[in-house]
């Protein structure tokens, strides 16, 4: 049986500023939803920083349960498949983000956006996964359905040392492909190199002072995290008939270019979204990691543990940029 009451990180507007707190709270205070969960791990994601500032362009309403993914066990439900006990994960949907998410000891949600995990991954791994991991594994399968096959393409993966860039690089490796360039803010060679980055550029020595419509091809493929006018300096590289996934704006979401890479080198652009994705597609996604992502290399990205309490240390690393690889909370 769940607690009469259980914790849960609040944001809330107060007069002209916004806090985040851990409260006590009760079921009334959780969005509606089939299907009562009591949370094991959630992820600490970019997108779950910024719901905790003023103007960060993730909440739309308050007081609002932070958190865009959530592992574990159903309490409840009144769903006609899944049932009390099963191990689970919930990703995207609106999870806190319209709908109080996974910073919490209980998690209600929609029968629809619960997906039960395989056997071949546990709690921990999900959580290490989670949102930042689903959308990786979206931007592989999508550079694949492009063309990306040949295990010595040469791939730049931006954003490297962040959730998304460092479990892209693992899976890549993961799957064959040896010649991956990690581009990051912070050159932490050891790390990246561990997680099977052949090559490690800074952003400060890979951004030119002026951008050229077309430059040397320097990359095949290209998922960036980071979005902003690095990817203008980006697309001018891109080999003929490559290609560059887009699943992230932490550099900003503006870039001037010009239509010269795509009209004269084929280049591809396509647009990853993880929050949306339906249940089936999740699926894969979840079946593939388990299959197909080394342990070993995912061990490598860390998966540091810290409790609700020491959640804001965590939430300011990631809005300050001194954050690598994947930090969980422990409920």
């Amino acid at each position: 049986m769940m607690n009469k009451t259980f914790k849960a990180l609040v944001v809330e507007e107060k007069e002209d500023d916004i806090v985040a707190k851990l409260k006590e709270c009760e079921l009334t205070d959780l969005g509606e939803g089939g299907t009562i969960i009591k949370a094991v791990y959630t992820g600490v994601n970019y997108k779950d920083a910024l719901a905790t500032i003023k103007n960060g362009g993730v909440i739309r309403s308050y007081p609002m349960i932070p958190g865009i993914d959530v592992v574990g066990e159903i309490i409840e439900t009144t769903d006609l498949i899944l049932k009390k006990g099963d191990r689970v994960v919930v990703t995207g949907n609106g999870l806190g983000v319209t709908h109080t998410g996974g910073f919490s000891e209980i998690v209600r949600v929609p029968n629809e956006w619960v997906v039960k995990l395989p056997e071949t991954v546990n709690d921990k791994k999900a959580a290490t996964i989670g949102t930042a991991g689903i959308t990786a594994l979206q931007a592989i399968s999508q550079l694949e359905k492009i063309g990306l096959s040949d295990k010595n393409a040469r791939i730049l993966v931006t954003g490297a040392t962040g959730g998304v860039g460092s479990i892209a690089i693992a899976m890549l490796k993961s799957l064959g492909y040896d010649n991956i360039t990690a581009l990051s803010r912070k050159k932490n060679e050891a790390y990246l190199q561990e997680l099977g980055a052949k090559d490690i550029i800074g952003l400060e020595e890979f951004m030119p002072e002026k951008v050229k419509p077309l430059q040397k091809q320097n990359f095949d493929y290209v998922i960036d995290t980071i979005g902003g006018e690095s990817v203008a300096a980006i697309l001018p590289q891109i080999n003929y008939g490559g290609g560059i996934a887009l699943c992230g704006n932490a550099s900003g979401i503006k870039f001037s270019t010009t239509v010269l890479p795509f009209i004269l080198r084929g280049i591809t652009m396509v647009g990853i979204d993880s929050v949306q994705l339906s249940n089936d597609v999740k699926k894969e996604i979840w079946n593939r990691i388990g299959n197909e992502l080394d342990e070993v290399l995912l061990a490598k990205i860390g998966n540091k543990e810290e409790s609700l309490e020491n959640i804001e240390s965590v939430v300011t690393s990631l809005l300050e940029g001194t954050h690598s690889g994947r930090t969980l909370i422990k409920i």
